[in-house]
């Protein structure tokens, strides 16, 4: 299991999000840690995962402004 911070990126974190589910191995299990605006990023982080055949396994609040997503390939 690998932890990703992609919160220095703001909003735009898809393509590198899209970049390491590719580089993945099936099975593997990723967290990734982002900054979330108008709550926007999350549906789309949970479509991307899903449009990548992948499962949501957890997402939650981390503090006031990170969202915590756990994803297995």
């Amino acid at each position: 299991m690998k932890r990703y911070d992609l919160r220095g990126l703001g909003a735009d974190f898809d393509r590198r999000m899209l970049e390491i589910l590719a580089s993945q191995e099936s099975g593997s299990v990723t967290i990734f840690l982002f900054e979330v605006g108008d709550f926007s990023s999350i549906q789309r982080s949970a479509d991307l995962v899903k449009e990548q055949g992948c499962t949501l396994i957890n997402s939650l609040k981390f503090n006031e402004v990170d969202w915590t997503i756990v994803v297995q390939k």
